[in-house]
């Protein structure tokens, strides 16, 4: 994420130390599991017995965020499905996007999967076994309503100050387009920026933008004044290697895309059909 100021993501200093104290732990492990949890259903290793452990990056709404005392989102739902084929529950631990993206919080046996709006690049490849693409992702601008923004070349020739959240392909992209944005910690540190005009334009995936704009405090507001078609696709990430859990989790979306439920989970988050424009998470 795409979980995903003058403070770097998580501090660059924690973030480094988290994902070198994760990969460290892994070096000494075996395939990433418990080796005393029993096996799910196919003898699926999981890192707790009777539990699916995900690994995401908190909030990252509507893909996950806090409702109440439980974490609920499109991710969530996702990985239900496949928590439901191999008959445990899922259980979510919040975590560093940047030890997610590197593949250590799998490695080390923190977690069985991370779901976390997570694109599928060939660098993270590397580190990561991806399922099946399970979301069409785009970026967009956000700005003030009166900014007069449409593109990135605007942000350009007005010589704005461009905010992104970091270890994210948002920032990626950008980067590649020449602009050297501010990095934020994560999401709600990027939009506070904007709110509070650290930033006067940030880049963020789309459906997140969309989500904020429906509450009427920033809706009144900004807006989404560009759309970046970059062709991102999410995908569900595991240690690399974990075929058994790969081929539930793949089984468990074609099942769902095939059925009608990957749909309903889709219209549930983004209030519309699969292939639309996403609109925004219902407020109920």
């Amino acid at each position: 994420m795409a979980l995903w100021s003058t403070i770097p993501r998580a501090a660059a200093i924690g973030t480094t130390a988290l994902a070198i104290t994760l990969a460290a732990a892994a070096c000494g492990g075996d395939s990433g599991g418990d080796s005393t949890a029993a096996p799910a259903a196919g003898g699926v290793k999981l890192v707790n017995a009777g539990k699916i452990t995900t690994c995401t990056n908190i909030p990252y709404e509507p893909f996950e965020f806090n409702q109440g005392s439980d974490v609920v989102g499109f991710d969530v739902d996702i990985v239900n499905l496949a928590a439901k084929k191999l008959g445990v529950t899922q259980d979510i631990v919040d975590i560093d996007f940047a030890a997610i993206k590197s593949g250590a919080a799998m490695n080390s046996g923190k977690c069985d999967v991370a779901a976390a709006g997570m694109t599928i690049t060939d660098e993270r490849k590397q580190n990561i076994l991806f399922s099946v693409p399970y979301f069409d992702a785009t970026q967009s601008l956000m700005a003030k309503k009166d900014s007069g923004i449409t593109s990135l070349a605007d942000v350009k020739a007005k010589n704005l100050k461009l905010g992104a959240q970091a270890s994210t392909t948002g920032l990626d992209y950008v980067k590649k387009q020449g602009f050297n944005p501010v990095e934020y910690a994560d999401s709600p540190k990027e939009l506070l920026a904007l709110q509070t005009g650290q930033a006067d334009v940030i880049v963020q995936d789309l459906p997140v933008v969309q989500t904020w704009l429906k509450k009427p405090e920033i809706g009144a507001k900004f807006a989404q004044v560009a759309s970046l078609d970059t062709g991102e696709q999410y995908g569900i990430g595991m240690k690399k290697g974990n075929t058994a859990l790969a081929t539930v989790i793949n089984d468990a979306i074609t099942a769902a895309k095939a059925d009608g439920t990957y749909d309903a989970i889709y219209k549930k988050w983004f209030g519309t059909e699969p292939g639309a424009t996403p609109s925004a998470t219902p407020t109920s």
